[in-house]
């Protein structure tokens, strides 16, 4: 009797583990490929907005030029001065007062300099965030249109058949939004200041005792 009992009970576990493996079986997967930097640098809006960050480039080497110019000249000037100097001699009060001058306005140039070259780049990584967020589902469009089931950057591929590949017609979408770029990051967040220490509680004050 036992024998008997086990059996039909070892057949139908097979075949629950035969269901439950077919049930765990994915279809084959449909890959397109999409060159997303191809696309970011030829497309309308985003080769307009390419063309406003140079231009803030630009503006940028223009005032460090303005800048550096005349502390090139007065730094030149200022060493030529203490190499006048008679040997172990030291600069006078105004060649004192002068060189202090210099390094101020050096150290603002420099911290001016520095403050537009983040600027900048909070404003390039901006545009790349905006143009990646438009294009994601325009992405996902034409690989729903195209029967794809995964889409990879073609960057990444080490070979793929033109056949797969939909970045022109990710980037005909692309063109057909003209909305423009904005080229001008939002400013960092600050931290948040300290909340207040709570107020201490004071001990009470004892009383005189009365006479």
């Amino acid at each position: 009797m036992n024998k008997l009992l086990i059996a039909p009970v070892v057949a139908g576990l097979a075949l629950t583990t035969a269901i439950a493996a077919q049930a765990q079986q994915l279809p084959a997967a449909v890959v397109a490929v999409v060159n997303r930097n191809q696309v970011a640098q030829q497309c309308g809006p985003c080769t307009a907005a390419t063309t406003q960050l140079q231009a803030q480039g630009q503006q940028y080497q223009a005032r460090q030029a303005q800048l550096t110019a005349p502390l090139q000249t007065e730094q030149q000037a200022i060493q030529t001065a203490i190499n006048a100097l008679p040997a172990n001699g030291q600069p006078d009060a105004a060649l004192t007062a002068r060189i202090r001058a210099f390094e101020t306005n050096r150290d603002a140039a420099a911290a001016e300099l520095q403050r537009t070259q983040q600027t900048l780049q909070r404003n390039e990584n901006y545009v790349v965030s905006q143009i990646l967020q438009r294009m994601q589902p325009m992405i996902n469009t034409v690989a729903q249109q195209r029967g794809a089931t995964v889409v990879i950057d073609a960057t990444n591929a080490l070979f793929a058949a033109p056949q797969i590949d939909i970045t022109q017609a990710v980037l005909a979408q692309m063109n057909a939004n003209a909305t423009p770029f904005n080229v001008t990051a939002p400013p960092p967040q600050q931290p948040a200041a300290a909340a207040p220490a709570p107020a201490q509680p004071q001990p009470p004050r004892p009383r005189p005792s009365g006479r």
